[in-house]
């Protein structure tokens, strides 16, 4: 089984004081399991790629212990030419500086974002290229897949299992091996050694800063783990737990670039001030504020007393925090705080408690949530709460050319995870409306502009009666 990674960063053989293998060495390790290989095929200035290649010792491997399957199980498979778990073992023994982000002589390079491929050759996948590309490209990787077939002698059999798989990102090394460290067992959907709480710390400690957030974690972490499902469950448990304050921490440096941006139309004002205006046309008097944040849209309800219960829920304790605060609910006279509640919850989940409410409103939440969420956040919203009335506002993608500078690129959020053109969003919630019993309409928030519309576009959906 081969690995390669390749770097075009000038100068590229800096790659071997990152991996702390010298380019100009072959060199050889011991492994449990056979040897790993380690060369660079390519050294220069302006591309460099280093090679971990393992000759796993199938026979050596068997002495001593009983198959599992049939007699010839532990003979006859395909360990020996497949990246698998000892893959990441020898990534983890031989790399294990690079993985643990350290550097003696460049520190700071260590910590910088430079272009890597990555080639594994080959990879067993039983979920296909669709597997290959769930796994993979919510971290940012741009995926291409060679399919191997199982014979090229009786091609009317199809294709194998197998895979080439190719990798391309601007990352930090230390991301590219963990990814890798912690996805090539998942691909194999098996692991050579026990597994136990041991590997539950392991992933915990791996998947640290992108697993909580991955849109396929609950597959990671069960196949990680080898499908014993209560160390899934207590990993699954724990890395929502550990990874919260991250997010939280982000999510207000990345909201205040999004504010500086709007800031010279006063956007989110504007903003505010539709979705109340649309809320007190409703008719609506229970009211829930979903992915409230800090309580912007709240504070502004709370002023009008047609709104007579007001439920700010958000996944982060820290917006909830800093909600409570800025809302002074403790100095609130009695009749005002009861007014008002804030709850800890996720849109991607069913909640009764946002049962029984005669409106919701979503302000600039959608884009935050991995498209393959937006199934569930729609059963959680229109199926299983179903207020009356749903009001959504978003950014509109064609408007973005109106600003010089975006802080994300072509996005106005580096937490944004899609911002959809109006034609795109309103084929979004017309299909809702039409699954769930609603009606819809749309209206531009904020300047509007003849060529691309305005900033933000909100919808309105109305329960059928």
């Amino acid at each position: 089984m081969l690995l390669t990674i390749t770097t075009t960063h000038t100068p590229a053989t800096d790659l071997g004081y990152l991996l702390h293998k010298n380019p100009a060495r072959l060199q050889s390790f011991p492994m449990s399991f056979g040897q790993a290989h380690l060369f660079y095929p390519e050294a220069s200035v302006e591309r460099c790629t280093v090679a971990l290649l393992l000759d796993v010792d199938a026979i050596g491997l068997v002495r001593g212990h009983e198959s599992e399957g049939f007699a010839l199980q532990q003979y006859v498979n395909d360990r020996p030419y497949v990246a698998s778990s000892f893959m990441s073992v020898a990534i983890n023994q031989i790399f294990g500086t690079a993985l643990g982000g350290r550097s003696k002589e460049r520190p700071e390079l260590a910590q910088t974002a430079l272009p890597f491929a990555a080639t594994l050759a080959v990879v067993p996948c039983d979920g296909g290229e669709a597997l290959l590309r769930r796994l993979w490209e919510p971290l940012g990787y741009a995926v291409s897949v060679d399919h191997h077939a199982l014979d090229t002698h009786v091609p009317e059999w199809g294709d194998s299992p197998y895979f080439t798989l190719h990798l391309a990102a601007q990352v930090r090394l230390q991301e590219l091996l963990t990814h890798l460290y912690v996805l090539i067992p998942v691909l194999d959907n098996d692991k050579h050694y026990y597994v136990g709480d041991d590997e539950v710390e392991k992933l915990l400690r791996f998947g640290h800063g992108w697993l909580a957030i991955h849109p396929e974690r609950e597959l990671i972490t069960q196949r990680y783990l080898k499908h014993r499902k209560s160390l899934a469950q207590s990993a699954l448990a724990r890395l929502v737990e550990a990874e919260q304050p991250d997010p939280d921490a982000l999510e207000a440096v990345h909201s205040r670039e999004e504010a500086l941006v709007e800031e010279r139309i006063s956007l989110q004002q504007q903003r505010m001030s539709a979705v109340v205006e649309t809320l007190r046309t409703s008719g609506a008097r229970r009211v829930l504020d979903l992915g409230c944040g800090e309580g912007q849209l709240i504070r502004t309800l709370l002023a009008d007393k047609q709104f007579g219960e007001i439920v700010g829920m958000d996944v982060s304790h820290r917006n909830l925090e800093r909600a409570h605060e800025r809302l002074h609910i403790e100095r609130l006279p009695q009749m005002q705080r009861e007014r008002v509640r804030l709850i800890q919850g996720s849109l991607n989940y069913r909640d009764q408690r946002l049962a029984g409410y005669d409106a919701a409103a979503v302000v600039e939440v959608i884009e935050h949530l991995d498209p393959p969420r937006l199934a569930a956040f729609e059963r959680v919203l229109w199926e299983w709460a179903k207020p009356s009335t749903v009001v959504v506002t978003t950014p509109n993608a064609e408007y973005n050319v109106r600003w010089e500078r975006l802080p994300a690129g072509n996005f106005r959020h580096r937490d944004h995870r899609f911002e959809w053109t109006r034609a795109e969003f309103q084929r979004w919630a017309m299909s809702v409306a039409e699954r769930f019993g609603y009606s819809v309409q749309f209206f531009p928030v904020g300047p509007e502009d003849a060529e691309v519309g305005a900033p933000t576009q909100m919808g309105v959906w109305t329960r059928h009666a």
